[in-house]
């Protein structure tokens, strides 16, 4: 059972075991919009992380846009990520290396599609100091329809932090709007 699904229970020695997650904390964008989104200070007792995110940017023209992530507000040419995205009639695919973030494809809604795209983002053994920090992200918006050539997709990413400290900062940020909007919603979670 994984995490990226949500699920509340795992399967262990033949027990079952519920309340894995725990609440850390929750940011939800007022009127005044957003230009990013920053948890700092994240403990370090977990085993994983996971953030909940259902958000819009205020991108115009497109019904979608991606999302940056930076961790421990690093913005050097550290990251990696692999993306592949479906929209129902059109796969797509995209990759980086040395790059300044991860990023995923058509994960955000838009004010000009009206919809808000969620994602579920899990960090993998983020206070383990002996290894680069993974992710997988699972997400996607759905437009009911196209705009401006583009439909609502579904996003299946993978990102690579290449650097062995503790996770403890995780900053989100629109790739084309300027601002998350209000209402917008980022959940973290401590996976034990």
């Amino acid at each position: 059972m994984s995490p990226i699904l949500g699920i509340y229970a795992s399967q262990i020695s033949g027990h079952l075991v519920t309340n894995n997650y725990s609440s850390i904390a929750t940011q939800t964008v007022g009127s005044g919009g957003a230009s990013s989104i920053t948890f700092s200070s994240i403990p370090s007792t977990y085993t994983h992380l996971q953030i909940r995110i259902a958000a819009q940017t205020n991108r115009g023209t497109y019904g979608i846009d991606d999302l940056k992530i930076f961790i421990n507000s690093d913005t050097g040419n550290n990251y990696s990520f692999h993306d592949l995205w479906g929209d129902g009639g059109t796969a797509g695919a995209a990759s980086a290396t040395s790059a300044g973030r991860i990023e995923t494809y058509r994960t955000l809604g838009t004010t000009a599609g009206g919809s808000f795209g969620v994602s579920i983002l899990d960090i993998l053994d983020y206070a383990n100091t002996n290894k680069y920090k993974t992710t997988r992200l699972l997400g996607g918006v759905d437009l009911n329809g196209t705009l401006a050539g583009y439909g609502g997709a579904v996003d299946l990413n993978s990102g690579l932090w290449m650097n062995t400290a503790v996770v403890n900062t995780l900053t989100f940020s629109p790739a084309a709007g300027t601002a998350f909007t209000q209402y917008s919603s980022f959940a973290l979670y401590g996976v034990r």
